[in-house]
């Protein structure tokens, strides 16, 4: 009897063994984790926005992604600096809370675990007080 190999190659046929592949080249490294907002916060910063928008306050935003931290940056005209900084950090996560509102001057206004709570201050309205 035969053996298996023999079957398959047929009389007379030898097997080569396959020459040795090339080392493939290093490959490239993987892009760095870039932070982002999620859909349920970009919701929330949104929600506040439009009210914003609505009332004339707002007109314009940018959204930036880096390697340490989100931001969504709010105008009061395209042309201007920020009025407010909206800021997600996830390296103080566990120190101070993920999310800041940054003022004009660099002023933290407020920061937090909460994104929704971070941003109320930005949602107070201004009331005239009589005297």
């Amino acid at each position: 009897m035969k053996d298996d190999d023999s079957l398959t190659r047929g009389p007379g046929l030898r097997v080569v063994p396959a020459a040795p592949s090339p080392p493939a080249p290093n490959p490239a490294p993987p892009a760095p984790p870039v932070v982002t907002f999620d859909r349920h916060e970009l919701g929330v910063i949104l929600n506040l926005y439009g009210r914003k928008v609505a009332a004339g306050e707002w007109r314009d935003y940018a959204i930036d992604f880096g390697r340490q931290v989100a931001v969504f940056s709010i105008y009061r005209r395209a042309s201007e600096v920020p009025l407010y900084r909206i800021e997600k950090d996830p390296r103080l996560a566990r120190k101070q809370g993920a999310y800041a509102v940054v003022a004009v001057g660099g002023l933290v206004m407020k920061r937090g675990e909460d994104l929704a709570r971070v941003i109320a201050v930005l949602d107070k309205s201004v009331r005239l007080v009589r005297t």
